[in-house]
């Protein structure tokens, strides 16, 4: 599987881990005074994200109750049922690509972005921004247009384990900003691409 394949698929899948430009996360810190809490991350991505709390994938942030002001880089996938138990068995192109069967189920996209607003709306986080791939025709990230946004001024090039800049990524991304503060999301970010913000007709 080439750099592409594996930036747009597979950083919820073990052994691969792509973090983000500090470009984003500082200008997070600006919007939201701080981050509380990363639901989604490791203490090499905590250098550049600056967190005061987060979840590894070991504490499994689907499972904790999330609070306060959230950044989001959640593993991005499409969501996988694990292997059947008869691995001889299984026929999953996935398995054969990546030469192992899985065991338990990899969470998707969609399990990431129900979270974050499960939490923002039971009022256990009071405003978030999330960064993900612009897949606008996708269930997932329908949940995501009702709330503003910026595009970026081109393509987000993801930072890999080794620090490096991972070259390849076929998809642009996009920044979503969960809260009621939508002037000062547009002033954070602004300078970094187009802001959307959803319509709503006059009453």
């Amino acid at each position: 599987m080439n750099n592409a394949s594996l930036v747009n698929q597979t950083s919820a899948e073990a052994g691969f881990e792509y973090y983000t430009p500090p470009v984003w996360t500082v200008a997070a810190r600006e919007l939201m005074g701080a981050i509380d809490l990363d639901p989604a991350s490791n203490a090499i991505a905590n250098e550049m994200v600056k967190a005061d709390r987060y979840f590894s994938q070991e504490d499994d942030g689907l499972k904790q109750q999330w609070h306060g002001r959230v950044w989001m880089n959640h593993p991005f996938h499409r969501g996988e049922a694990p292997c059947i138990s008869n691995h001889s068995k299984c026929k999953k192109k996935a398995c054969q690509q990546r030469g192992y069967h899985i065991t338990k189920a990899i969470p998707g996209n969609a399990d990431w972005i129900n979270k974050l607003l499960h939490e923002y709306m039971a009022g256990h986080i009071t405003e978030a921004v999330c960064i993900t791939f612009c897949n606008s025709s996708e269930t997932w990230f329908k949940p995501l247009l009702m709330w503003p946004q910026l595009f970026p001024h081109g393509r987000v090039h993801y930072i890999g384990q080794d620090g490096q800049r991972v070259k390849g990524c076929t998809k642009g991304s996009v920044i979503t900003y969960i809260g009621t503060r939508t002037a000062a999301f547009a002033k954070a970010f602004g300078h970094l691409g187009t802001i959307k913000v959803p319509y709503k007709e006059a009453a």
